[in-house]
């Protein structure tokens, strides 16, 4: 039996095309050409099949909608009543396929016409739907643009062009700002009860950037720089490419007890059971390559003040060393009262140590690896003073070169310099802290596995979108932004356009009379 065409007869309302799609799509299956089909080419014929029965069923809604009346006057912002009535269609791509939107628009002279069914079904300006939007922000969060445009062919009924794609994503990414301000707002008036250590950790990460987006000073040495190559950049030229982001997080976490021993073994893999770690609660991630340092440890501080307004909470801040970062942390702390105890990451420290280690040992030796230990021991026991000293003093007898005893001093000073910032034995006492892995992967994962994808060079508005999504979605934050996205696109979109904010209601139309429990009436044609 060829493919049977099936129709409805007497049905006078707009989901007549779907429940006819509906009922041919069940003769289908229940014919002879598609009893022998595997499981997976049914699953084929039904994701495609049904698919545009979805869409029929979403565009005989939007008929029905469009029959619904104005309970009232249509007064824009201006004040002008809009008196003038003209039917309007415009088109929407979603996720199911493209739809006609039949709506009546209301104008006045000289003033733009509106669209109160526009308003109510809250439609995008542009043709894309937000559930195509959305799709297409995760997606490019993920993979390129190019892979994006492949999986909304291959997986929706949306066709978009990787400029739209482009386009798209920015607009998704575009109340990011907006939405931690809302969020910080909320946390001041209620009582959200987290455990008493209150982190704060910072890192950069570049990322390579089209020249004219490049920070002024990186964007000199650019043009300063001689290349010996035509067609690929050589060692060392790669530094004039890339524009820093600034990584950050904030979360809470509860107090964790451990001795020197635990840490040692910590380090040392597959050596027996852990402890059980208490788990960064409320922890917010994210990256901005847009903002200075700046803004974003400001931004952090903020968020950080609306968790512990009263500052209750023993706040803590790990950080690699880096010299800006130190000063402006410190900075935020004075401008916001808050008493800040300040942690050099120990896995910073010990891979300095470890190149030290070198400088006396074989690499990879026992010795140098027992060289290592030893001197962890008396940082964590607090004798950062020792350590300094004894590999200033090793590289001395040894009457090592200024060249061989390099990584040594450099060690050396790094420990001297950071001295405040590496009492472990009095962090460890009281449960905080003293590794940066929060912010470690939030570089990988935020920056690095998306943002280093061979031969990418971003633009400024693009990356910070990327790097916004991202930070969304690592932050578990992503379906309630969604939410407020899409208020914030209604409020600018249609409530803005109408007197007092408030875009006129629609009646509500009557569906079609149907005859409870009775199957519709087929006629089905060979």
């Amino acid at each position: 039996m060829g493919m049977a065409a099936v129709q409805r007869a007497d049905l006078g309302d707009g989901f007549a095309e779907a429940e006819s799609s509906f009922s041919g799509l069940v003769c289908r299956l229940q014919a002879e050409e598609t009893a022998r089909m595997s499981h997976s080419d049914l699953e084929s014929l039904l994701e495609k099949e049904g698919r545009e029965l979805m869409r029929q069923l979403l565009q005989g809604h939007l008929d029905l909608r469009a029959q619904g009346k104005m309970e009232g006057p249509v007064v824009g912002a201006d004040g002008v009543e809009r008196t003038h009535h003209r039917q309007g269609e415009r088109q929407l791509e979603t996720l199911l396929g493209t739809v006609k939107v039949e709506r009546e628009g209301h104008g006045a002279r000289g003033s733009r016409t509106l669209f109160p069914l526009d308003a109510e079904l809250n439609l995008p300006e542009e043709l894309y739907s937000f559930g195509v939007r959305r799709r297409a922000g995760e997606e490019a969060a993920k993979g390129s643009f190019d892979e994006v445009v492949k999986v909304l062919r291959k997986h929706s009924g949306a066709e978009v062009a990787k400029r739209q794609v482009e386009e798209v994503v920015l607009r998704a990414a575009r109340d990011f700002d907006g939405f931690y301000l809302a969020r910080r707002m909320d946390w001041q008036t209620q009582a959200v009860e987290s455990s008493g250590i209150l982190a704060l950790t910072f890192d950069g990460k570049g990322v390579a950037m089209r020249h004219e987006d490049l920070r002024p000073a990186t964007k000199a040495a650019a043009a300063r720089r001689n290349r010996k190559l035509e067609k690929r950049l050589s060692k060392g030229e790669k530094r004039a490419t890339k524009r820093m982001s600034q990584v950050a997080a904030v979360y809470t976490i509860e107090p964790f007890m451990r001795g020197v021993d635990a840490i040692i073994g910590d380090l040392r893999p597959g050596d027996g059971p852990r402890p059980k770690r208490p788990r960064p609660e409320g922890k917010r991630v994210w990256a901005s390559v847009e903002k200075e340092p700046v803004e974003v440890i400001e931004e952090a501080f903020l968020d950080a003040c609306s968790r512990d307004p009263k500052r209750e909470k023993k706040w803590v801040a790990l950080l690699d060393g880096n010299a800006d970062q130190l000063a402006l942390v410190r900075a935020a702390a004075k401008k916001h009262r808050a008493e800040v105890t300040i942690v050099l990451d120990v896995i910073h420290v010990l891979e300095y140590l470890w190149k030290a280690a070198y400088v006396f040992h074989a690499e990879g030796s026992s010795e140098a690896e027992n060289w290592v230990t030893e001197r962890l021991l008396w940082l964590l026991c607090g004798q950062a003073g020792q350590v300094v000293a004894s590999i200033r003093r090793s590289a001395t007898l040894r009457g090592l070169t200024a060249a061989v005893r390099k990584p040594a001093d450099k060690c050396a000073d790094y420990i001297e310099n950071h001295k405040a910032y590496v009492r472990y034995d009095k962090y460890l006492e009281s449960g905080l802290p003293i590794a940066t892995g929060v912010i470690e992967g939030a570089c990988r994962h935020l920056v690095r596995d998306r943002m280093e994808i061979t031969g990418a060079r971003w633009s400024l508005s693009g990356a910070e979108a990327i790097l916004r999504l991202r930070s969304l979605k690592a932050s578990g934050d992503l379906d309630e932004y969604w939410r407020y996205h899409e208020q914030m696109e209604r409020a600018r979109n249609h409530e803005a356009l109408y007197a007092n904010g408030e875009p006129p209601k629609l009646t509500q139309p009557k569906a079609a009379s149907r005859r409870a429990g009775k199957t519709p009436h087929l006629r089905i044609v060979e």
